[in-house]
């Protein structure tokens, strides 16, 4: 038994170093209701439908504070459905800025490919929003043999497994312990153990890490270590069951996962 597919996340993970289109849109909708989030606050639902992502950071305690201070009242999900209808056109007249494949991504998918890895794609965006992202990105020179957004499986997005299991079907990657997931964000890694695969966060470029390409280039080379260091180990207490620096390094890790498979290990689940 070995790896017959890799299921990839898009933004800050394959495209979009950083994640950085839907946080500068997040920051804004909540700044026009008189409400300041922080990156932290920002990103902790990073991965989720959209609509999910808003609504969770609306039960924070202190965002629905200043939320009830601001509007006279506690949020309800009329205000999701309100500040979801600024958000998308907002990402969508950005998102075809943030479709550049991040470092290692082209070539690593090339080289799944040359050993008959299929290779699939699960999303928080929507439909509408991937009709910007994925003609964009294959423009680009990334294009998975498939992906769909939480559209096609009624909504139920990440956490949730139904996208990697309709891509394991879609692509017949064979069993579930024969699929690596890799994302940037915690809802990735809940995506594959929930789904019974392999879990894998990637740290450069990551949501987790949460800056941009240019920060990093200019950090002092300890300072990135510990960056590196501490998104590593959200990532592990995330479920992940490796972490990787960039994408130059994940063919190792489908070899470990070969290797491990041939002794009869099988992912963890959640």
């Amino acid at each position: 038994m070995k790896v017959q597919g890799v299921i990839f996340d898009w933004a800050g993970t394959t495209v979009d170093y950083g994640c950085m289109a839907p946080v500068h849109v997040f920051l804004d909708i909540f700044r026009s209701k008189g409400i300041e989030p922080t990156l932290e606050e920002v990103r902790g639902p990073m991965g989720y439908l959209k609509w999910d992502h808003i609504k969770t950071m609306l039960e924070m305690p202190r965002i629905g504070k200043q939320f009830e201070e601001q509007v006279g009242r506690p949020y309800t999900d009329g205000d999701v459905d309100e500040m979801h209808d600024e958000f998308e056109p907002k990402l969508l007249s950005i998102l075809n800025r943030f479709a550049d494949p991040i470092a290692h991504v082209v070539d690593a998918v090339a080289e799944l490919r040359s050993q008959g890895i299929k290779i699939g794609g699960t999303t928080g965006y929507n439909d509408t929003m991937m009709s910007i992202v994925a003609p964009k990105a294959e423009e680009n020179g990334y294009a998975p043999d498939f992906w769909l957004t939480p559209d096609s499986v009624h909504g139920k997005g990440r956490p949730y497994p139904y996208m990697v299991f309709e891509n394991i079907v879609r692509l017949d990657m064979g069993m579930p312990a024969q699929v690596v997931k890799v994302g940037d964000t915690t809802s990735d890694m809940q995506e594959a153990r929930n789904a019974g695969v392999w879990a894998v966060g990637v740290l450069r470029g990551s949501s987790m890490m949460g800056f941009t390409q240019k920060e990093v280039q200019v950090m002092a080379p300890d300072v990135l270590q510990q960056h590196l260091d501490a998104a590593r180990m959200k990532f592990m207490e995330s479920g992940a069951h490796f972490v990787i620096e960039d994408m130059s390094q994940l063919q190792d890790t489908i070899r470990l996962i070969n290797e491990k498979l041939a002794e009869g290990e099988r992912p963890t689940v959640a």
